[in-house]
């Protein structure tokens, strides 16, 4: 649907900017007519491209957490929230974030609820946040609300940002050694080949090798390197389907280090999001249905949305999850004692902080862990390459002697 620039004066003469959406022009400026609204001049918007790779057109995370907590303090301090959304969009530095608050001001300008606007962008506000400001709205909490979304959207950044500082130290190293080991067999060894050609020395099967592995590559790299991006491009596609998703994720906390330390993400983010909702006044089964969406792993997910079905049927909440096997014992035992005191809420949210610390030193083990390996398996390979090249020179020395 078009977007359009529109440029009216109210019943009080008063000159109004807007972006509305609308199937032409004649439709857009016949709403306007009926909310008292006089059309002086509107011209449809050109939807602008940006480029993918430096991130246009997307809102991160963390600019979603500033809004949040920016709104809660407006709010707070008694401004109406239609000022509020006008004061925000002139401030954001995201073109694509401004214009997205923009049209959810215009949406609560014509009698949507706020919530109900949030929703029609779920690429930036997802349905946690959406339902919470519901239930912000239901309660007259707004503010506190977005005070809770702010600290939460926070610490989720803060978690995911551990795991990705853990997860890319190896992806990089590696890397660079796979360039590394690439430019030593296109470039390195094809001058030693002649040298080797010259000697009268029977060369060793691995120098053989390598110098067979060089001839393919320069012969075939047109063909090899493709190959080699492909590869793990499509595996990283399939992880990304419903059935790889699934794969990877039952996989992945099985693997001895690293495993624990995404079953220790995975618990934090499902206490927090459950904690976060309960204590906003989301009913149980709602905020149960949330958690599952945004669990981040498809195991979890499953364990969660079994919980649901079992409270649906009267049952409590730690026993389907000590039964689905997924979360440590400690955990279920926290939540039936949260359960019985009638503060799940904050027993929830004091798991996520021990989880949080828990997280922070996963990280560290898995990261003293990654490093002696992959230095040892870079000093294997480089080391590997060069003890091959150096071994005929050696036995041509010692015929020699």
């Amino acid at each position: 649907m078009p977007t359009f620039m529109v440029r009216s004066r109210n019943w009080e003469g008063k000159v109004v900017t807007n972006e509305l959406e609308g199937e032409s022009k004649d439709v857009v400026v016949a709403k306007l007519r009926e909310k008292g609204f006089f059309v002086t001049s509107i011209t449809e918007k050109k939807a602008g491209k940006g480029l993918p790779f430096l991130g246009g057109g997307r809102v991160s995370s963390k600019e979603v957490a500033i809004f949040a907590q920016m709104f809660s303090v407006m709010i707070g301090s008694g401004v109406p929230l239609v000022r509020c959304l006008s004061i925000l969009q002139v401030q954001l530095e995201n073109p694509a974030f401004a214009k997205m608050v923009g049209q959810i001001r215009t949406a609560v300008e014509e009698g949507s609820t706020f919530s109900a606007a949030l929703g029609k962008h779920p690429k930036a506000f997802d349905n946690l946040f959406v339902n919470l400001v519901k239930a912000g709205e239901a309660g007259g909490i707004l503010d506190k609300i977005l005070q809770r979304l702010a600290g939460y959207l926070e610490k989720s950044e803060e978690l995911k940002a551990k795991v990705k500082g853990a997860l890319t130290y190896p992806v990089v190293v590696l890397a660079i050694a796979a360039i590394v080991v690439l430019a030593l067999v296109m470039f390195v060894l094809p001058q030693f080949k002649s040298i080797f050609n010259s000697m009268n020395v029977e060369l060793p099967a691995v120098t053989k090798a390598l110098l067979a592995f060089s001839d393919i590559m320069q012969e075939w790299w047109w063909i090899i390197i493709p190959c080699l991006l492909l590869i793990p491009m499509s595996i990283a596609q399939f992880f990304k389907s419903p059935q790889g998703q699934r794969v990877f994720d039952s996989n992945i906390l099985r693997v001895p280090v690293l495993g624990m330390m995404m079953r220790k993400v995975a618990v934090a983010r499902f206490t927090r999001t459950l904690g976060t909702m309960i204590a906003s006044g989301v009913p149980i089964l709602q905020a149960l249905e949330v958690t599952a969406a945004t669990a981040g792993n498809v195991i979890i997910k499953e364990a969660v949305d079994r919980t649901r079905i079992s409270i649906r049927e009267g049952e409590s909440i730690a026993d389907p999850l000590k039964t689905s096997g997924v979360f440590p014992p400690m955990v279920v035992q926290m939540i039936s004692v949260g359960e019985e005191t009638g503060e799940l809420d904050k027993m929830l949210m004091k798991i996520a902080e021990f989880y949080d610390t828990e997280v922070d030193a996963a990280v560290k083990g898995l990261t003293s862990v990654i490093e002696p390996i992959v230095i040892v398996f870079m000093g294997l390979v480089i080391g590997g390459i060069v003890l091959a090249v150096f071994m005929p020179m050696l036995k041509l020395i010692n015929n020699v002697g």
